[in-house]
């Protein structure tokens, strides 16, 4: 072993190692010292994620109200789940919720592959073209919002005059955020501003994996450009647009800061999504027991159409 300060490092640290300690760490083969190493990690994470969730779904059974903690705690079955699905408003949110999962999928996914298809064409400048594109997604999202605000403003916001200038209104006419029909957009569009860059840099991934011989023998064929694109470029890059599909579609089903702070759920109700209504039904009823309930619907929600559409997405990958 060469004389290196990490030769001599290990050395000194063997040195001073007990001898049971060494003799037991020598007989373990390498997938156990691998095993023994992890270990504390897979524990912390397992108390950080496993330990709530089992204590939500105890609270979900109860009466229970963080806000009057030496109060008596009743089991009140699945009364929560029963009044849940029958409620009225929660199902709003969840319409609400659906609507705005679609459109900025939607929208997401078909900036993000257009985007990922210029980049990977390398014309001069891309390098510094696909930095610019990335700032968005690098910010926090508590910055996005404050900053989207401001552009929102009808009297001094720029986007008002934006509109105006392509449509001719009146810049005052209008307000995204405080109109029924436009705040719901006002968000889908701030969403997609911040997160397409995202679903750029995976459908870039599944472009730039693609070998070149294959368009090369579609040009030897006499494909032409336009059949090149539907039948090698986006079959084949199918697998990773899923798979963008996928995260984003669990990100925005969780929503929760971005519509926190540009709209509040508002006016009214409009844009109130679950997690919206779970904060509230959370920390301004304070019905705890009931939230939780809730949560556990969404997270079920969330893990079932997950597992199908992984499913969908291995036979995609498979073919």
């Amino acid at each position: 072993m060469s004389d290196t300060p990490v030769s001599r490092l290990a050395t000194r640290a063997a040195a001073a190692t007990p001898q049971p300690i060494a003799r037991k760490v020598r007989g373990l083969s390498d997938r156990a010292i691998a095993w023994l190493f992890i270990a504390p990690t897979i524990v912390l994470l397992l108390a950080i994620n496993i330990f709530p969730l089992i204590w939500t779904i105890r609270l979900s059974f109860t009466n229970y109200r963080a806000n009057r903690p030496n109060a008596a705690v009743e089991n009140v079955g699945i009364e929560n789940y029963a009044r849940i699905l029958g409620d009225e408003d929660v199902w709003i949110a969840m319409q609400a919720t659906a609507q705005f999962v679609f459109w900025t999928i939607l929208l997401q996914t078909v900036i993000g592959f257009a985007l990922a298809w210029l980049v990977d064409r390398k014309f001069r400048g891309h390098a510094f073209w696909t930095t610019i594109i990335l700032i968005p997604m690098m910010l926090s999202p508590a910055v996005v919002g404050n900053f989207w605000r401001f552009l929102y403003q009808p009297q001094i916001g720029l986007f008002n005059y934006i509109v105006s200038f392509f449509t001719g209104a009146d810049p005052s006419s209008f307000e995204m955020l405080g109109s029924v029909e436009l705040a719901p957009w006002a968000i889908v569009i701030v969403d997609t501003w911040m997160w397409a860059p995202y679903v750029m840099l995976i459908c870039l991934a599944g472009l730039r994996s693609i070998p070149d011989y294959i368009y090369e023998a579609a040009e030897v064929d006499r494909a032409s450009p336009w059949r090149q694109f539907w039948t090698i470029t986006v079959p084949m890059a199918a697998p990773f647009i899923m798979l963008a599909v996928l995260f984003r579609g669990i990100e925005n089903f969780k929503m929760f800061d971005m519509v926190n702070l540009l709209t509040g759920g508002g006016p009214g109700s409009t844009t109130e999504v679950a997690s919206i209504t779970l904060k509230r039904e959370a920390f301004e009823k304070w019905r705890t027991g009931f939230s939780s309930a809730f949560a556990i619907i969404l997270f079920v929600a969330v893990f079932g159409l997950a597992n199908i559409y992984v499913k969908a997405l291995n036979r995609v990958k498979s073919r």
